[in-house]
């Protein structure tokens, strides 16, 4: 990979880096097979969406997508298709309360934010009983 630009420490307190991007990323490349939760961009070339699509899914991860397109048919074949929790369109974590956020695969368990996340505070038993028989 080659960086592009960015990539220095951001302050001197803290893990802190700035916004970096980097381009001529391969997908062996450990910037391209593992969640980096900073201010972090991979540039990786593709041919078409199907190519696109199995090399997103070829990762043991799959937190988040984004997809920036002008056309809404590729981005629903994208958003369908590629394992991650969540698939922003033409944006990048907007983030509402009502809206389930967690990861697939190696990215988490269960779900936090919206209805969904109630489930994670529950737990199901089922109560089964023979009643007798009334005689009437």
């Amino acid at each position: 990979a080659k960086l592009g630009c960015g990539g220095k420490r951001k302050g001197d307190k803290g893990f802190f880096v700035e916004p970096t991007v980097f381009y001529d990323v391969k997908d062996e490349m450990k910037i391209a097979q593992e969640e980096i939760f900073g201010p972090v961009q991979s540039i990786i070339k593709f041919k078409s969406i199907e190519e696109a699509i199995d090399r997103a899914n070829n990762t043991t991860y799959g937190l988040a997508a984004g997809v920036f397109t002008k056309d809404i048919d590729k981005a629903l074949t994208i958003a369908n298709s590629v394992q991650a929790g969540s698939v922003w369109v033409n944006c990048y974590d907007p983030g509402t309360l009502q809206a389930p956020f967690g990861g697939f695969k190696m990215s988490g368990n269960g779900r936090e934010l919206g209805e969904y996340a109630l489930h994670e505070y529950t737990e199901v038993k089922t109560v089964t009983i023979k009643l007798p028989q009334k005689n009437s």
